[in-house]
């Protein structure tokens, strides 16, 4: 019935992607600065995967929920950046409507499938600290493949609903979207009606996805606190500590941005401050796990020495 009444309107088709800058010289700058954090993020996390499939001693819950978190980083970056780094050296910014469409669809899964995912992280070092003895028996292989499964289909169901909100809207004037990807808000804000309702209902279901999975993470590490500090020593404090710190780190540097995009209220939208903060939690996090997982950990490293062929038997 909507249709009909937009009918003699004209339907937008593609979108602009309007970027970063229109100078061809900042762009070109801009070219190389991303190329090299896309290659690092996918070099890092691949890297990631392929110690934790190839040394056995790896093969436990822990690394096995550290291996799907680099496959999820892999993908998110991949969603926006490959796209975005033709656009800074092409003259034409267009993105089909389809395109746009997907390109939403599966960037907003991966990353509410990232957000619930680090709950299941957490759970695991709930487990790792406070349940030593019964790790094993607790996460078993058939429960991580659940767990890992469910917020792969949660991630996808409530980002189909977020992109079927935003892009069922009638979008019959202008094309330009202030962004470097197709963001949900950046797109809603050209829809030719009033997004009121259908902001309200994304609002509700972001802060379902956010809200309950940050209450999780820290109900979670209360309770490694408490667990923490009843270890006499304190080198088993220090070790029991580090092991969280990796994870802690991480949630921080995705958790911030994220929430200051998708949790305020719509008046506040700024489309250049957006960019930035989107680039922050989609490229950077992504490159910065690696990171901070590697350094941290001896495990990873002895692996990495070990496939090089340069290990030590200790």
């Amino acid at each position: 019935m909507n249709n009909h009444g937009w009918q003699n309107q004209s339907w937008v088709s593609e979108f602009i992607l309007l970027g970063f800058s229109s100078d061809p010289t900042t762009n070109s700058i801009l070219f190389i600065m991303f190329l090299l954090i896309y290659l690092s993020s996918v070099l890092g996390n691949g890297l990631i995967i392929m110690l934790i499939c190839l040394d056995t001693q790896l093969h436990t819950p822990m690394y096995f929920f550290l291996c799907i978190l680099a496959l999820l980083d892999m993908c998110y970056v991949t969603t926006t950046m490959p796209q975005m780094l033709v656009h800074l050296l092409a003259q034409s910014q267009t993105i089909s409507f389809a395109g746009c469409w997907l390109q939403m669809f599966v960037f907003g899964a991966l990353g509410i499938t990232e957000c619930i995912f680090f709950v299941v992280m957490a759970y695991d070092r709930y487990v790792a600290i406070c349940y030593p003895l019964r790790y094993t028996v607790i996460l078993n292989w058939g429960l991580c493949i659940q767990l890992a499964a469910g917020t792969w289909v949660c991630g996808f169901l409530s980002a189909f609903l977020h992109t079927f909100f935003t892009m069922s809207l009638p979008y019959c004037g202008p094309n330009k979207v202030n962004h470097y990807f197709c963001e949900g808000p950046a797109v809603r804000s050209l829809a030719c009606m009033d997004t009121h309702i259908i902001e309200m209902v994304d609002q509700l279901l972001t802060v379902f996805m956010g809200i309950i999975p940050i209450s999780l993470i820290v109900a979670s590490y209360v309770h490694i606190a408490m667990a923490i500090m009843k270890i006499k020593s304190t080198q088993g404090r220090c070790k029991a500590f580090s092991t969280c710190a990796s994870h802690l780190t991480v949630v921080t540097l995705f958790y911030v941005p994220a929430t200051y995009i998708y949790i305020r209220p719509n008046s506040s939208y700024s489309p250049e401050r957006d960019k930035q903060v989107s680039l922050f939690y989609n490229a950077f996090t992504a490159l910065l796990n690696p990171v901070v997982y590697s350094l941290r950990n001896k495990d990873i490293k002895r692996a990495f020495l070990k496939v090089m062929g340069h290990v030590r038997v200790d």
